[in-house]
């Protein structure tokens, strides 16, 4: 069985299937902060998704990072130091993009384990 949550006509922000969330792209709301300030506020989407799943960020399995710009990997990753919990840093990958809107500068993507 496959339960979706937050399901839109284009796209879901969640699926949860055999013990496993998977988080669509998540994205600043407000674009108009700094690169700190966008990935604390996609982090926080990922926090309130994973709880809808009934899991939470210690049990991240894979993280894929997208920037607008790799010259922020050093602003993004003082958001990211931040939230991760010691003892449970999920595997990740993070790379360069274009992204959807040129106003966002970050875009995340987890699967977790719930």
């Amino acid at each position: 069985m496959i339960q979706r949550h937050d399901v839109g006509p284009r796209m879901s922000e969640l699926a949860v299937h055999n013990g496993v969330a998977y988080l669509a792209g998540q994205i600043p709301e407000d674009p108009s902060e700094d690169i700190v300030g966008q990935t604390r506020q996609v982090l926080e989407a990922i926090d309130a998704l994973l709880a809808q799943a009934g899991t939470d960020k210690t049990r991240i399995l894979r993280a894929q990072i997208f920037l607008a710009d790799i010259a922020d990997f050093t602003g993004m990753n003082q958001a990211w130091d931040a939230w991760v919990v010691p003892g449970h840093t999920p595997p990740r990958a993070t790379v360069q993009a274009a992204l959807a809107d040129p106003a966002w500068k970050v875009e995340i993507v987890v699967t977790a384990a719930v």
